[in-house]
């Protein structure tokens, strides 16, 4: 069985190395880390290369040119770069908990090898320090962890940093435009042509900091929502209608009629009449995860209200 870790660094030189050495630390140690920095301007690059030194298991893809591309390019330049049974993606910061690989790997032997699948966990929200803030990731801002096509088509709950893949899912990423974010298109592609997996347990301290790319959800980010209304509704419009043109890539793959019909009225709500609009969210009941939001996705598809096509 072969085990490919994917990380994508960018001046990731603070927290690095102790992501590296939780990496080292896990109960299944037969793995290879795949490095590949997307263009770093402070010691990153440093850091990786002295723990290669050490470890023959991790090895830096080139990037002559530091050329970068982006958190979505890298991740996919990773993946294919070599052929594996399983690959595990690894952001620069957080902390893997010793039994993250084999819990994951212990629940693929149950699925084929032929279905692609996705395999992922909750996690613990930690500050700098690793102090926990919220031991639940999943419980404090999504409720419920999705496992559906039609839960994931209106909003994601994998982070990137938990999620395990077999080949059979890898091989159907082929696309990096109009994408949200690598983790969620992958959750999509697994929910729509095999399984979308969820072990209900924290394998890794997602820690937050000042540099953080992409982050928790935290109470001061969500009163800077509410205090800016205008806003609000633009930055909503935006993820309902990105949403949409990322799933519509899946519209390219070999789908069962049922997730077909399911994606092509996701993806054309908003081209339908009131009436029609109204008949599709009641037929396929599409929500988002808490009851507030459920509430206000549905009165903006309803109403249309501030919104501006493109």
């Amino acid at each position: 069985m072969k085990v490919n870790i994917l990380l994508a660094s960018y001046n990731g030189q603070s927290f690095i190395g102790q992501q590296i050495e939780s990496i080292q630390q896990q109960t299944f140690t037969d793995w290879t880390l795949w490095i590949r920095d997307d263009g770093s301007t402070d010691k990153t690059l440093d850091v990786v290369k002295s723990y290669m030194a050490e470890d023959e298991r991790i090895r830096l893809l080139p990037n002559p040119n530091q050329k970068n591309l982006g958190v979505i390019k890298s991740f996919h330049r990773l993946l294919k770069q070599e052929q594996a049974d399983y690959y595990f993606f690894s952001d620069q910061d957080d902390v893997w908990l010793p039994e993250k690989l084999s819990l994951c790997l212990e629940k693929a032997q149950e699925f084929a090898k032929e279905c692609p699948l996705l395999i992922y966990t909750d996690l613990s929200v930690v500050d700098e320090q690793l102090n926990v803030l919220y031991p639940s990731m999943i419980k404090t801002q999504s409720h419920h962890a999705n496992t559906s096509l039609r839960q994931e088509l209106t909003e994601n709950t994998v982070t990137g940093g938990t999620m395990m893949i077999n080949h059979a899912l890898a091989q159907n990423w082929t696309e990096t435009e109009n994408l949200l974010m690598h983790d969620w298109y992958l959750a999509l592609l697994a929910a729509a042509l095999g399984q979308l997996v969820y072990l209900d347990t924290p394998t890794e301290l997602y820690r937050q900091h000042s540099d953080n790319v992409l982050g928790a959800r935290t109470w001061s980010k969500r009163m800077r929502n509410w205090l800016q209304p205008h806003k609000f509704f633009t930055k909503y419009w935006w993820l309902i209608t990105a949403s949409q043109k990322q799933a519509a890539l899946l519209l390219d793959k070999d789908l069962s009629q049922p997730n077909r019909d399911l994606i092509e009225a996701y993806v054309g709500l908003l081209d339908k009449p009131l009436v029609e609009r109204i008949g599709l969210l009641k037929k396929y009941q599409f929500a988002k995860n808490r009851w507030f939001h459920t509430f206000i996705f549905r009165m903006l598809i309803v109403t249309k209200f501030a919104y501006r096509r493109k």
